[in-house]
């Protein structure tokens, strides 16, 4: 069984007035009107805001609303004298209601593009955000990158990969090391580049390079010797294919 707040949030009374409830919802708001006080109270103050709403506003009807007023005005003519004041309230009464509905449904479509623009709104704002930090982001590598005390390493291929090369800058005081891989071949989506940091003989992971970003982050690693590009398996790998190296550099 509904409840007050349940026939309030879901517009059970806008619902009533429009006579767009069924049988057994219609009986039910009966009931609660004649039951609940300040049920009544509410739908009386919406009564009165359509009324309100309907005559200030003065908004037209939809052309085919006259039309079939006028049709069943027509059709109606030949009654009696003593009915046409019943008549005519009873047509008023009915372009009252279907000006009410038109008002009613307009109200809804402007609230539902209201809620569009919100919607888009918000979206814009986080494409903003997103937008603010890549900036940011980029940005500051290139601060670092720029510093007196960062080192760029060219990466020059070896035969495996002929004429590509990746450069890496790497900044010892602040333990930086980023990677401009986009001057290596694509790879097949199963494939991936790898670089590794060469540590008195181990090979230490140091991050995925994507050939479709200016410059990413790697891990820096203390005490290297050397930096290495393999190609290995989609993901990464948690050891170099040795086979597969294509690119280094002696530090």
């Amino acid at each position: 069984m509904m409840d007050r707040k349940k026939i309030l949030d879901e517009g059970l009374l806008e619902k009533y007035l429009l006579d767009e409830l069924n049988t057994s919802d219609r009986d039910y708001i009966e009931h609660a009107l004649k039951t609940d006080k300040e049920l009544l109270q509410k739908f009386s103050e919406l009564e009165e805001d359509f009324e309100k709403m309907a005559f200030e506003n003065a908004i037209p009807p939809p052309p085919q609303v006259k039309t079939k007023l006028k049709e069943q005005l027509d059709t109606k003519k030949a009654r009696k004298l003593s009915n046409s004041p019943l008549l005519v309230a009873a047509s008023l009464g009915v372009l009252f209601l279907l000006s009410s509905i038109w008002m009613y449904t307009k109200w809804q479509n402007t609230r539902a593009e209201f809620e569009l623009l919100q919607n888009q709104t918000t979206a814009l704002q986080e494409r903003l955000n997103t937008l603010e930090e890549n900036y940011v982001l980029t940005n500051t590598r290139l601060k670092t990158i720029n510093s007196p005390k960062t080192i760029p390493l060219v990466l020059y291929s070896n035969e495996a990969a002929p004429n590509s090369r990746a450069v890496a800058y790497i900044n010892h005081e602040s333990k930086m090391v980023h990677v401009n891989a986009q001057g290596l071949p694509m790879l097949p989506k199963d494939k991936t580049y790898q670089m590794w940091s060469d540590v008195d003989g181990e090979m230490i992971d140091m991050g995925v390079l994507k050939t479709d970003e200016e410059l990413i982050s790697l891990k820096y690693i203390d005490k290297a010797e050397s930096l290495n590009i393999t190609i290995e398996p989609a993901g990464g790998n948690d050891h170099p294919t040795v086979a597969n190296l294509i690119a280094y550099v002696t530090l």
